[in-house]
């Protein structure tokens, strides 16, 4: 089975729709444009609406023809990144700093696509329910729809959803069972020394100096105290310090992220981190406040319900196009957040294009739109057949 036909017919009005948010892009919490059309939307196609989760966050809810109590959920995410586009689209960026510089526009758009299609069809039993979670980049939008009651208000049996990947041929779907992408934790170490005059540095306790020992210290603790069989990654990716060329600055903060694979190798990189701020502070006489943060959960597929979305990709872009990966990503994705509560699972989709995603000029295809829709509205279909 090719793309389905009834969303090929509208393939043209998909990319229309796609290339309009990509012209609006909104960061985090405040897709109000975008999940205002998605709401309209979902309406004009007789879906039932609900707002109001997490501040931005869209629920479509749709029942099929069959009498059925299985329910099945459909997530994409809607913000975009702060940052500037440079791709010199017709339909680039129209917002200064904000830019979908990650996809997140074809994930609504294909989330829209699959539901106009189930509406017209409703050739399934049970219960369809389209999710688009708002601010996924970093900002906790799945926990703030979790906190919000989202499966308590609607209720999932299982849960898919899926990201572009313009590093894979066209049409390539590939699905990792278990852990699939790392977890995350973000910190901020702030190193509160004496500052002084740049020309008499002994009336100081220099922070940089302390921050320089500290990074090189950091990054002993991936190699020298996780396992060599866990992956993990610590990476200290800000360090912000002083004002001036002659003076020694009172403070100083080092930000970064850790990635994992296991809650216990993250306990134990926060206590690492912990534990090395402590002896820098007790070692320079000085007091070091360390905020870390846990952002992402481990994102787990369900490995029965990840065979079930190949499946149902086959029947879209046929055998030789869908492949279970072996390989972990150690980028994170916060659908985790929803997989821990509901069993699912999400996958990858190919897509024409050269440069990575959060990078200033990626460029996504627009003929992955009808088909990331058609597999997204066959998995319905399947796990809710009549």
């Amino acid at each position: 089975m090719p793309v389905l036909p009834k969303i090929a017919e509208y393939a043209d009005e998909l990319t229309a729709i796609r290339r309009d948010f990509h012209q609006h892009p909104e960061i985090g919490f405040e897709e109000v444009r975008t999940s205002g059309i998605v709401a309209e939307k979902l309406k004009g196609w007789g879906i039932e609406v609900h707002t109001g989760l997490a501040g931005t966050g869209v629920v479509g809810v749709l029942k099929g023809k069959g009498e059925g109590s299985k329910t099945v959920g459909l997530r994409a995410d809607m913000d975009a990144l702060p940052m500037d586009e440079q791709t010199n689209l017709p339909y680039a960026s129209k917002n200064p700093g904000r830019f979908h510089g990650c996809g997140h526009d074809s994930h609504t758009t294909m989330l829209l696509g699959a539901a106009r299609y189930l509406a017209e069809t409703r050739d399934f039993s049970g219960t369809a329910i389209f999710i688009f979670q708002p601010a996924e980049e970093g900002l906790g939008g799945a926990r703030t729809m979790l906190k919000d009651g989202l499966f308590d208000k609607f209720p999932c049996d299982e849960i898919y959803g899926m990201h572009n990947n313009p590093l894979a041929e066209p049409n390539k779907v590939g699905v990792k069972p278990g852990a699939a992408m790392a977890g995350a934790s973000f910190f901020d170490i702030t190193i509160n020394g004496v500052g002084s005059h740049g020309a008499m540095p002994h009336h100081s306790k220099d922070p940089i100096v302390i921050a320089s020992a500290l990074v090189q210290s950091l990054q002993s603790v991936v190699s020298r105290n996780v396992p060599a069989v866990d992956t993990a990654v610590l990476s200290v990716t800000q360090v912000h310090s002083g004002s001036a060329y002659n003076v020694v600055p009172d403070k100083a903060v080092i930000s970064g992220t850790i990635r994992y694979f296991k809650d216990e190798v993250m306990e134990l990189i926060h206590h690492r981190v912990r534990s090395l701020c402590n002896g820098m502070a007790q070692a320079y006489e000085i007091s070091i406040d360390v905020d870390l943060r846990n952002i992402f959960d481990v994102l787990m597929n369900d490995p029965a319900l990840s065979d079930a979305y190949m499946d149902a990709a086959r029947e879209i872009v046929g055998e030789e196009n869908v492949e279970e990966t072996r390989d972990v990503v150690t980028g994170s994705e916060d659908f985790a957040d929803m997989l821990k509560v509901v069993p699912g699972a999400y996958c990858t989709l190919g897509h024409k294009g050269t440069v990575p995603v959060h990078n200033p000029g990626f460029i996504l295809d627009d003929d992955m739109l009808p088909v990331g829709a058609s597999i997204m509205a066959r998995i319905v279909e399947k796990r809710l057949a009549s």
